[in-house]
């Protein structure tokens, strides 16, 4: 383990604290935006001090968070509760008792809840940690209490898995139970698909490797807040088509869209099995995403779930269809434990801009069509992040930029997110 880089900013850090009520530590085992976009939210609570954790050394760090910052410590891996306990500690002894311990990334959420269990931080304990983080368990409790899922099973050789497939059928989902959704996940249509997966994969007895019925139908999220055991507020995002599609299809631009009015029949079934999954994982207070499926008979199907906020720009959707800065609302739930459930006043959407063309190791030549999107759409659009030329090619679904567009009325939403990936083509070479 390192320790903290930059003792004299440290120093200085510390001359400049004054009293406030509570020490937040914030874990961003890398300086990504979208990390340091939810800690610049708590750093900005009143009466709120925050220090860093991080594998990046602090000069990766922007300026405006360096400034606000009481501390900072670095860690070789955070992913190691024992590592980020010793530097939690030592932020604690320096900068007072740390109250909360806050991180986003659903790989660290173990960590994290082994850490607050180990120094008596308040937050989610290790079993709950567990529930959510091992995707074999979570399967496991939901067939147990009859929450709709997938068929699964943890295979710890090739054997184990050809007698899944033997019960189910082809194609079937692999992926490690510690996955997260389509980035760790891969289609297998056949038994040399299958061999291949469980070869790279390498399971062991108690290492095993996830297999799940392929199932087809409607994709959609269920983004929630649970504050003291109760789930006050709750989002679906549809998406069109599913993540793993758009993985196995590299020509596909993702949209999601999130409907103004949640009241409708379409979703009175995740309504009332969303927050009874939730419960049974142990979901005290925080925000949670889970992915859920409508096959074609009507019937849903939940395919997994994460203790932690939404990605892929869910947030900013959020906050564009309730008017309220959801970084900040989920600051408040995690520091104050306080969320007041906010009206749905608009329907928002997001067209995932993604590179066309050229191999793996592409680049991004061109983008076509953003200036007639912006001319047909007008004030529909509400932010564009365009993709960078020169830039390699983006491997994920998310793509290489985004258009983000809102309106009263989804029907205007949906037509603007389809007329985007329509027009707008990212040429890579």
């Amino acid at each position: 383990m390192a320790q903290g880089d930059g003792s004299a900013w440290q120093a200085q850090q510390l001359l400049a604290t004054v009293t406030c009520r509570m020490h937040v530590c914030f874990v961003i085992p890398f300086a990504m935006e979208n990390s340091l976009r939810f800690a610049r939210a708590a750093a900005a609570l009143p009466g709120v001090r925050l220090s860093l954790v991080s594998q990046d050394p602090i000069e990766r760090f922007p300026a405006d968070l360096r400034e606000v910052a009481i501390g900072y410590e670095r860690v070789v891996d955070a992913l190691k509760p024992e590592l980020l306990a010793a530097v939690v500690e030592r932020l604690g002894a320096r900068l007072g008792p740390v109250a909360r311990l806050v991180g986003i990334l659903e790989p660290l959420q173990e960590s994290l809840a082994a850490v607050r269990e180990r120094l008596r931080i308040r937050g989610m304990d290790a079993q709950t940690a567990r529930n959510f983080r091992d995707k074999g368990r979570m399967k496991d409790l939901f067939a147990a209490d009859n929450v709709p899922c997938a068929r699964h099973r943890l295979c710890a050789s090739l054997g184990e898995a050809e007698g899944f497939v033997r019960e189910v059928g082809f194609p079937v989902v692999g992926k490690p139970p510690a996955g997260a959704g389509a980035k760790a996940t891969s289609r297998l249509a056949d038994h040399a698909a299958l061999a291949e997966f469980v070869g790279a994969m390498r399971p062991a007895p108690g290492r095993g490797v996830l297999l799940e019925e392929f199932v087809t139908g409607r994709e959609f999220s269920f983004d929630s807040v649970t504050l003291h055991g109760l789930h006050i507020f709750h989002n679906v995002c549809c998406y069109h088509p599913t993540p793993l599609q758009v993985m196995e299809n590299p020509w596909i631009q993702w949209t999601v869209v999130l409907p103004r009015d949640l009241s409708g029949p379409e979703f009175a079934d995740i309504h009332r099995v969303g927050p009874r999954a939730l419960s049974m994982l142990g979901m005290w207070n925080g925000m949670s995403h889970m992915e859920w499926f409508r096959r074609a008979d009507g019937s849903i199907a939940i395919g997994e779930v994460a203790a932690r906020p939404p990605g892929a720009q869910f947030m900013s959707l959020m906050s564009l269809v309730t008017d309220v800065d959801m970084y900040r609302a989920f600051a408040e739930l995690m520091v104050f434990e306080t969320f007041t459930p906010p009206p749905r006043r608009f329907a928002a959407g997001a067209a995932y801009l993604r590179g066309q063309g050229g191999g793996a190791d592409a680049a991004i030549r061109a983008v076509h069509g953003l200036d007639a999107v912006r001319a047909d759409l007008g004030d529909i659009v509400v932010e564009v992040k365009a993709p960078q030329v020169g830039k390699p090619k983006a491997a994920t679904y998310e793509g290489d930029g985004y258009v983000l567009c809102r309106h009263p009325d989804t029907a205007v939403v949906e037509r603007a997110v389809q007329h985007i990936v329509r027009t707008v083509r990212v040429e890579t070479a």
